[in-house]
């Protein structure tokens, strides 16, 4: 299907952009090796270092996006950004012209609206991919225009107006998180009987996470009754500083405080009970893992739509939403004290985010692209 076709898949800004687009570009590239692939994204994000490691054709658009405050900074960026969108068509029509794609797909981020809009205008196939419940203000304009629209939730079709009927595919995530078993990992990492609680509050590290992670690991330290794997990121490498500040050694055994997890498919197949923000991939893993969990939404999240990611697994009983307004330790220490007193609740919301996880989304994705061209 794909063997002579070109494909240009648009993606750029966070790695929930990124990794889905560059996991279908992988299956294309393995069913089809001659098919040609190119990436669009921008200079300065972090496609322009996952896109060309992972050997695709990278082009850079020279975009950027608003903010939604009015500090100097926050103004002279936004004045930055209109400057740019005089002239972004013009770079798009010169890259469409360049690599004259059969198939333009968008995974989101800055660099998505522009080039799937002109792509659509050209009368080229287009598809765009929305990772989100709540979609976003870029995708909802694209969607009246696309050839398709691929769902992660089910729950984003009605918050669009569609050209087609919109498909729900799930998103694709790593397949070691449907391939990690939990026996195997706690061996692996040394674990006994006691629950593990696996806590981040993403790669730069959220503060108010970190706090009350903090509190909740002061709380129930003396215990040693369970054991806390916690990444608490860049901008949180005070953490174990803080806790030797409330008399708990971070060095405890039972603990493992890092900035960064890279191992998370292992972590949270061996984990009894999730805690962290509410991004889209965070959902899908937490789903292919089957792990309960305790979802704190980003609330500057544009359309606050990590609340809408986590409101789809608490709805089915898989998840509590406490929301960062409402966090302190003691909330939190609570919520944790009595989910891990009562194991047949957890295996429940285990069961039930298992239950909702699409395990072909990328196979899915693949089928939809294939119907266009």
């Amino acid at each position: 299907m794909f063997d002579t076709k070109t494909i240009l898949f648009a993606a750029g800004g966070t790695a929930g952009h990124i990794n889905p687009a560059l996991s279908v570009a992988g299956l294309v590239r393995y069913l089809h090796p001659g098919c040609d692939i190119h990436f669009a994204g921008t200079a300065d994000h972090m496609e322009a270092q996952l896109v060309p490691a992972a050997g695709y054709a990278f082009h850079t658009i020279d975009i950027s996006g608003f903010q939604r405050d009015f500090s100097p900074a926050s103004i002279k960026r936004n004045l930055g950004t209109l400057r740019k969108l005089m002239t972004v068509t013009g770079q798009v029509r010169k890259l469409l012209k360049e690599i004259q794609p059969d198939l333009v797909v968008g995974f989101g981020g800055y660099v998505s609206g522009p080039v799937l809009r002109a792509a659509a205008r050209a009368g080229i196939p287009t598809a765009i991919h929305e990772q989100n419940a709540f979609p976003g203000v870029t995708n909802k304009a694209l969607a009246k225009m696309v050839n398709a629209v691929m769902l992660t939730s089910e729950e984003a079709g009605p918050r669009m107006k569609c050209k087609n009927e919109p498909v729900h595919t799930g998103l694709p995530i790593r397949r070691e998180f449907y391939a990690c078993a939990r026996t195997q990992c706690r061996k692996e990492l040394r674990l006994d009987d006691r629950p593990m609680v696996l806590s981040m509050g993403g790669s730069q590290g959220a503060r108010a996470v970190n706090e009350a992670v903090c509190g909740m690991i002061a709380a129930l330290a003396p215990t040693r009754s369970v054991y806390f794997c916690h990444a608490y990121g860049q901008h949180g490498l005070t953490f174990p500083d803080d806790l030797r500040a409330q008399k708990v050694d971070p060095n405890a055994p039972e603990f493992n405080l890092r900035e960064y997890i890279d191992d998370t498919a292992r972590r949270m197949a061996a984990a009894d009970l999730f805690i962290g923000r509410a991004g889209a991939s965070t959902i899908n893993e937490l789903q292919a893992t089957g792990k309960p969990a305790v979802l704190i939404p980003y609330p500057y999240a544009a359309e606050n739509h990590q609340f809408y990611n986590a409101k789809t697994l608490a709805d089915c009983g898989a998840a509590i939403v406490i929301e960062e307004k409402d966090l302190t330790p003691r909330l939190l220490t609570k919520t944790v004290q009595e989910l891990l007193a009562d194991p047949a609740r957890l295996r429940a919301m285990g069961e039930a985010a298992k239950a909702m996880a699409v395990t072909d989304a990328g196979e899915r994705i693949y089928e939809v692209l294939c119907g266009l061209v």
